[in-house]
């Protein structure tokens, strides 16, 4: 049983979230009278394998050829769904900083154990499409990232180093950007040091361009960057099937270059998760793998069966619980932010160092379950919950409707609502439905724009 290296902080109820106050975000925790301050927020169809884009031979997974579905059904999400996303909210604001943040650690039990770092294999021959050969080419597109703060860590503990962590990225351009999640530099972010460590053992300083703590995604540059980077090639989230085959690239309990196998388990699958100190929360609609993920594999990419990305791994959901118990390792529950969704984000990030986040300009009460997404009664502050001139207001919605469906994808908490609409971009026309007095009804509005993250 392994613990998280930096200190720890008691959970910040989600009333206290940052984005509170926003009157033009689209969603909030409730307030503890039931409303809440204000809040704002690619999804998963198939890779070609063998023959296709990215090399033939005898491929690893599936060896028949498959088609994206014309369109994917309307589902119900079930009760255990909603569970899910909200026992992956309560890990992340009681355990090392959270299902995501608390897999960026980096474990220090203080048994003087040794970490090994294994070189890529350089004159490894495989066969075009089997995990090694996929492994082999992408290895030297994958980086071990140490993180380190700037001052002595919480309350000026964490001794001289400062608070510190390690993660996982890869080359997202011939430029020297690394993407990787937002949770493994945060401790950084702010007059810390950041290092990326390549498959070869060579290690480099890297700064922050520019991170999006809502979507967990942060793109970083390699200082004096080398020639002949390898970025790995991008591949498209919205055409991935439950059942692809996956492979998972990181550095688990500081274990570099490590490589572990699975498959698609499921897609669309909403999940929160925190920093346990702020009440600051992610949302993805997640992809969802069985590939082994653990602490450190944060930020790290998962492949398809032909090598390009598919995803950024960025969470865990862990068997353990509770402030400062020790936490156990993969249980075959990761999620991963799609990559059509992270690379737009890395766009963004890397023009303007800004994030924008697609708003309705609601404010949503979190804490209901399986009934959808209830507009509170009122804002931050008193404020209204639907302004006027918001997205949402001009769209007629008001205060006590419930969102129980949003661009086609059934709605059954405010988690899930948030997931779903930051998978879509400002300006994006989107239909929702809702009921009010107990009648369906629908409406369609043009998404807003937040930008940053406070």
């Amino acid at each position: 049983m392994l613990t998280a290296l930096s200190p720890q902080v008691p959970r910040v109820p989600r009333s206290q979230d940052p984005f509170a106050g926003h009157a033009t975000a689209a969603h909030q925790a409730p307030a503890p009278q039931g409303s809440g301050p204000a809040w704002p927020p690619a999804p998963p169809a198939l890779p070609a394998y063998g023959g296709g884009s990215h090399g033939g031979g005898p491929v690893w997974g599936d060896p028949g050829s498959q088609h994206a579905p014309p369109g994917e059904p309307r589902r119900r999400r079930s009760g255990g769904l909603v569970a899910a996303v909200l026992v992956a909210a309560l890990v992340a604001g009681g355990v090392g900083g959270g299902i995501g943040y608390w897999a960026a650690e980096r474990n220090d039990d203080g048994t003087g154990s040794t970490t090994v770092s294994a070189a890529a294999p350089q004159d490894l021959k495989r066969e075009p499409g089997t995990v090694a050969a996929v492994a082999g080419k992408a290895l030297p597109g994958v980086v071990t990232i140490e993180a380190k703060s700037g001052g002595g860590g919480i309350g000026g503990e964490g001794g001289e180093g400062g608070e510190g962590g390690t993660g996982t990225g890869f080359v997202y351009d011939r430029e020297g950007h690394i993407l990787t999640n937002n949770h493994v530099v945060e401790s950084a972010a702010e007059g810390g040091t950041l290092s990326a460590t390549f498959s070869d053992g060579k290690t480099y300083d890297a700064e922050v361009v520019g991170r999006a703590q809502g979507y967990d995604v942060a793109v970083l540059k390699l200082k004096d960057a080398p020639g002949g980077l390898a970025p790995l090639p991008l591949g498209n989230s919205d055409k991935v099937a439950v059942g692809d085959s996956t492979i998972a690239i990181g550095a688990p309990f500081g274990l570099s270059n490590t490589v572990t196998t699975g498959i698609i388990s499921a897609k669309n699958r909403p999940v929160a998760s925190g920093d346990g100190s702020s009440g600051k929360n992610s949302y993805m609609s997640a992809l969802q793998t069985d590939a082994s993920i653990n602490p450190g594999n944060s930020g790290g990419p998962l492949l398809d069966s032909g090598g390009a990305v598919i995803g950024i791994n960025s969470a865990i959901q862990s068997a353990g619980s509770g402030m400062g118990q020790t936490q156990a390792g993969s249980i075959g529950l990761g999620f991963a932010i799609p990559i059509n969704q992270a690379k737009t984000v890395a766009e963004q990030l890397i023009r303007t160092g800004t994030p924008v986040y697609p708003v309705i300009g609601a404010t949503v009460d979190m804490s209901g379950q399986g009934g959808g997404a209830k507009i509170a009664s009122e804002g931050a502050g008193g404020s209204e919950a639907v302004p006027p001139d918001s997205p949402a207001g001009r769209a007629g919605l008001k205060s006590g409707d419930v969102i129980t469906g949003f661009d086609g994808k059934e709605i059954d908490s405010g988690p899930t609502l948030i997931s779903e609409i930051w998978t879509h971009e400002p300006g994006d026309k989107v239909k929702l439905t809702y009921e009010r007095d107990g009648k369906e009804q629908t409406a369609e509005l043009t998404l807003g724009e937040r930008k940053g993250d406070s």
